[in-house]
């Protein structure tokens, strides 16, 4: 085929091309060469060599970070999946318009903008009228300040992130439940299973795909945490974190860094290794799932 016959088919991709580059390819490459630079956006890029990511390695916001962020990976994705999963099988055993009504509901919390989660949260753990607090009155328990107190800041946070998180999941399992085939369970309960064996014996190792999927998109999202703390918080870019930083995440200092303290090459360096943590953790989880995958 000529050059002149695939003229017209180049030139329908070059749109999508173009604004690839421009969007796309050239802030990674942008952004790492400034990485290796100190810039201010006001005055002339200086090389710097790799003083940015020593600079971002060695400090106490970048450790005090990453102390959240594991902790908050380590509760909010299993916490979040197994909620998820609780609900999928919920609405799974629903039909017609309890099905749909459950769906709904549980999905609604994903479609709200991130700013009207936050302040729905903020009121319910405000200390004085929140409606936590007046639960927690009804029982006797003193009020507590959570978006206050630094040994409960994560745990706040993180009950937001799996109300949010959760009917995203659920809608993801609830489709491989579907293609899970029935004659399997009326087998199942021939046999004597109970439900919650058919659950631990056919529901989760056909699921195995799906839950892959839902662990790997959950990993790769925490990782990236920003917006509900950073709300949650009240936070700007010179005060963000909440008190002691007990709410400073990754991608919070990164934004500190850059439009806060104006040193956009520590945050192209910080951009960096966060990518590179999640390229790796992604990387690992995919090389587990080929190992344990029989040959």
């Amino acid at each position: 085929m000529s050059a002149r016959r695939l003229l017209p088919h180049y030139a329908m991709v070059l749109p999508f091309g173009v604004l690839f580059a421009a969007f796309f390819l050239y802030p990674i490459v942008s952004g790492l060469y400034y990485s290796f630079h100190d810039w201010n956006a006001a005055t002339e890029a200086r090389f710097v060599g790799l003083a940015n990511y020593e600079a971002v390695l060695n400090s106490r916001d970048f450790s005090r970070s990453m102390s959240n962020l594991l902790t908050y990976i380590a509760i909010t994705v299993p916490l979040g999946i197994t909620v998820a999963f609780g609900l999928a099988l919920l609405v799974d055993s629903f039909s017609g318009f309890w099905a749909n009504f459950f769906r709904s509901a549980f999905f609604l919390p994903v479609v709200l903008p991130a700013f009207l989660a936050a302040t729905i949260w903020r009121w319910m753990y405000a200390p004085n009228f929140g409606l936590v607090n007046m639960v927690l009155g009804w029982f006797g328990m003193p009020s507590i300040n959570f978006l206050n107190d630094t040994g409960m800041m994560l745990y706040a946070l993180i009950a937001v992130d799996v109300w949010v998180s959760a009917g995203f999941n659920m809608v993801i399992l609830l489709a491989g439940l579907k293609n899970i085939p029935q004659d399997l369970y009326e087998a199942a309960r021939l046999d004597g299973a109970s439900r919650i064996q058919q659950v631990r014996y056919i529901t989760i190792p056909m699921l195995a795909p799906v839950l892959f999927f839902v662990i790997t998109y959950g990993f790769i999202s925490a990782l990236q945490v920003f917006d509900v703390p950073w709300l949650l918080t009240g936070s700007s870019f010179t005060a963000y974190g909440g008190r002691r930083s007990a709410l400073l995440f990754p991608v919070m200092d990164m934004m500190g860094r850059a439009f806060g303290s104006v040193r956009f090459g520590e945050a192209a360096a910080y951009g960096f290794i966060l990518t590179a943590v999640i390229i790796f953790i992604t990387a690992a989880m995919f090389a587990v799932r080929a190992w344990r995958t029989p040959k």
